[in-house]
């Protein structure tokens, strides 16, 4: 989602969006887990009494609905990952780096994807110390909040690029199918903004598919796992439309 990139009627637009798409399987019981893969904001550093303002209606949906029972968990990307406590004590939302779990008999794994790699430069070397408890300690008492969060979404703004990295689509393919080859039936991945629904070809060594979310801010895209198999979607406006789907 990205929440904060653009305009005031943007993030509105996104947020009125989503709310609608969720809406539309919670209400019909449809929705069994929720996952947020990763780059829900566009720039997140929680305080240790202060958080980022804005999202108000999604995240109180998302406590409405965690208080009524439905799971909800959040994989940290690579613009959001300073988290603290406030989305599992006040919001009811896991927050977690990765996840492997069983749906409708289905092996899966979930990460927002930037741990692969890719071609911008220093990121994957610095993805360590950014994500160090030391560090993060560090730039909290350093720099007060309103600095904090505006340092970090001008960097977001710096580094974000409109084009997908070709180089990183392919990355993530690549280990999308080394895990495949393994005991995953279904990866599922975000950041490289491009959304992709692989299955490997037969004679090939893995089996199951690749999901990758691709954009809700551009795209309006999500994927859905039930009983017929997973489905890369697209939201438009009053239902949601699949794209691809495959049986796993």
């Amino acid at each position: 989602m990205h929440f904060g990139a653009g305009s005031v009627e943007a993030e509105r637009a996104k947020e009125r969006d989503l709310l609608r798409c969720l809406r539309a399987h919670v209400d019909t019981g449809s929705l069994d887990h929720l996952y947020l893969v990763g780059d829900v904001f566009d720039g997140f550093i929680e305080y240790r009494h202060l958080v980022p303002k804005g999202c108000v209606r999604l995240l109180g949906r998302l406590a409405q609905w965690s208080d009524a029972g439905l799971p909800i968990t959040y994989l940290v990307g690579n613009h959001d990952l300073w988290h603290r406590d406030y989305f599992r004590t006040e919001v009811g939302v896991d927050v977690v780096e990765s996840v492997d779990a069983v749906h409708h008999g289905v092996q899966v794994h979930i990460e927002h994807g930037d741990a692969v790699g890719s071609a911008h430069g220093l990121y994957p070397a610095l993805r360590p110390l950014l994500r160090h408890p030391l560090s993060r300690r560090l730039y909290r008492s350093l720099l007060p909040a309103d600095a904090g969060l505006g340092l970090a979404r001008w960097v977001s703004d710096a580094v974000r690029h409109d084009e997908p990295d070709p180089d990183l689509v392919a990355a993530l393919r690549r280990t999308a199918r080394a895990r495949l080859a393994g005991d995953d039936d279904l990866v599922v991945m975000g950041h490289c903004h491009v959304p992709t629904l692989d299955v490997p070809a037969a004679g090939e060594d893995a089996s199951g598919a690749y999901l990758n979310t691709g954009t809700w801010f551009n795209d309006r895209t999500f994927g859905r796992l039930d009983a017929d198999g997973v489905h890369l979607c697209t939201w438009n406006g009053t239902r949601a439309d699949s794209i691809e789907a495959t049986e796993l």
